[in-house]
């Protein structure tokens, strides 16, 4: 017997028993996920959502929490969620609430007399589709802004704090980092 063609031939079995499940796990993976269970919402439940959005970070051009709460809709309706079945909040304070100015107070926030709030497109689509969109007033009083700076159909509350611990009081769950 030859040592060296076996020992070869043991390395290419050891290679094969390796690198068959692998490419096999690879291959459910990219067909779907044929073996896989996956977690769905219940496409028949209502759901409740308040977001904690507070920077100034954007994503896309626009507010990072609006995108992101933009996209909470759409990854519901891939599941079967209509948008009347979600109860949404969007709390926008400290640096976001300039988010929620018109053309002309964006740019008076701004310095700059050509300054485009990009996020009166999404805030109106948002609205459009049941979303509570809401600016914390003390923001609003320590930047100097009146009702008529702010967007059409955007609710003035108080301060954020107080109304994102009443909606999680009141059972919403609460989405942040933004």
């Amino acid at each position: 017997m030859n040592y060296r063609n076996l020992f070869f031939a043991v390395l290419l079995l050891l290679n094969l028993s390796f690198t068959l499940p692998v490419m096999a796990a690879e291959n459910q993976l990219a067909d779907g996920m044929d073996d896989l269970q996956m977690v769905l919402v219940d496409k028949d439940a209502k759901y409740k959502a308040v977001y904690d959005i507070h920077s100034g970070d954007e994503a896309a051009g626009i507010s990072k929490g609006l995108y992101y709460a933009r996209g909470l809709i759409d990854a519901f309706g891939k599941q079967g969620v209509k948008p009347e079945q979600l109860d949404i909040h969007l709390v926008l304070h400290g640096e976001a609430a300039k988010f929620l100015l018109t053309e002309e107070a964006f740019q008076d926030n701004s310095g700059d007399p050509f300054a485009v709030n990009l996020n009166a497109k999404i805030v109106k689509n948002l609205i459009d589709l049941g979303v509570s969109v809401e600016i914390c007033h003390s923001v609003m009083k320590s930047k100097g802004w009146l009702a008529e700076d702010v967007l059409p159909n955007v609710v003035i509350v108080h301060d954020g704090y107080t109304r994102l611990v009443k909606l999680q009081n009141d059972g919403y769950a609460l989405v942040s980092g933004f």
